[in-house]
């Protein structure tokens, strides 16, 4: 995929952009969660930028697992500015230290886990990376002098839609029963938020928080059990789509190029302790029109399932949630792709990678 022509357009369409890069040059950034479907785009960004512009930005890859990052960044894992640190996020950075320069100027904590099948099954570990695991990385980030830190959060911080607004802005604050076990994800990046004005507060840390919608792309993960991720695999394999509700959920939803150009927008560009929606209308849409799109691409039909009780207790409960993007659009930022360019990138993409490995 990392060759796949469109991939690489991708790349070099986010590397050209006017956000502020002149800021990373000669610094260093570490990043958790580096080999997720958003942290392995931006990671191919930030060392498209290291050639292309020369910043000679040291990037630290945080993961739990060294040999898929080494399969997944093969091409960098000798370069003198890429460095991956094996490291689970609800254990102290203590040992890790010892491998990272005495200041890392910006940190981005992208670890979490972000689908409806680990919210279910791993409920605890949802909890902990988003509380204890920012905590860590917290403190981290105040004792190697940090210029900015960043917690991506998520629209599930809204919760649901009390029917009052057809767009949440970054200060709205739907229903969440916290005493469920899917709330475990919505309630747990609420309180990272927290956390993170909490340091700003009383330890002069410099932080944003960019809320991401439900991202998508070709770097996603095969284990993602989002609806988009598994219509766009049932599309790649020429399957039917399967559509597991009625469909008329209303969401925002974010190509991994938009939502990485978005990220750095924030990082760079965004005011201290603000957080910022990462979204565009021109990717609002219903998940039966989402998965009509996708079948249409595919040459294939859309088939309605009723889910398990696993996989149902693990989905989100909201039936709109879109996402107010003007306050990220007043810093400059603007989508490139809108949901049908951006279906239509991933198919494609995704479709060459598996005729290429038969």
């Amino acid at each position: 995929m990392q060759n796949n022509p469109l991939y690489l357009e991708d790349i070099a369409l986010v590397a050209a952009m006017d956000l502020g890069y002149e800021k990373l040059s000669g610094k260093s950034i570490l990043v958790t969660g580096a080999s997720g479907l958003i942290g392995s785009f931006l990671t191919d960004v930030i060392m498209e930028l290291n050639l292309t512009r020369n910043l000679k930005c040291h990037y630290y890859a945080l993961g739990r697992n060294t040999e898929k990052a080494k399969a997944r960044f093969s091409k960098y894992w000798d370069n003198e500015y890429f460095h991956f640190i094996s490291h689970d996020m609800n254990e102290p950075l203590t040992e890790a230290d010892s491998s990272l320069p005495e200041t890392v100027h910006y940190v981005l904590h992208m670890a979490s886990n972000t689908h409806p099948l680990a919210y279910a099954t791993d409920p605890i570990g949802t909890i902990t990376t988003n509380i204890i695991g920012t905590q860590y990385l917290l403190e981290f980030a105040v004792k190697h002098h940090a210029e900015r830190f960043a917690f991506t959060s998520s629209n599930e911080v809204y919760g649901e839609n009390r029917g009052d607004v057809e767009f949440f802005d970054e200060h709205y604050c739907g229903y969440i029963d916290c005493n469920t076990m899917r709330a475990g994800y919505p309630e747990s990046k609420r309180c990272g938020e927290a956390l993170c004005q909490a340091y700003m507060k009383q330890k002069g840390l410099s932080v944003v928080i960019p809320r991401l919608t439900r991202s998508y792309g070709p770097s996603m993960l095969q284990s993602d059990t989002k609806a988009i991720s598994q219509f766009i695999r049932k599309g790649v394999a020429g399957e039917d789509i399967v559509l597991k509700s009625a469909g008329t959920q209303y969401y925002s939803f974010t190509y991994m190029a938009d939502a990485v150009s978005g990220l750095l927008t924030v990082l760079l560009k965004g005011e201290d302790g603000e957080a910022y929606n990462i979204s565009d209308i021109g990717s609002d849409i219903m998940l039966k029109d989402l998965a009509a799109l996708i079948a249409e691409k595919s040459g294939t039909k859309v088939i309605f399932e009723i889910p398990d009780e696993l996989e149902s207790s693990g989905y989100s409960k909201a039936t709109k949630a879109r996402l107010d993007g003007s306050k990220l659009s007043s810093l400059g930022w603007s989508a490139a792709y809108d949901i049908t360019a951006g279906i239509e990138r991933t198919l494609a993409i995704l479709k060459e990678e598996v005729r290429g490995n038969e």
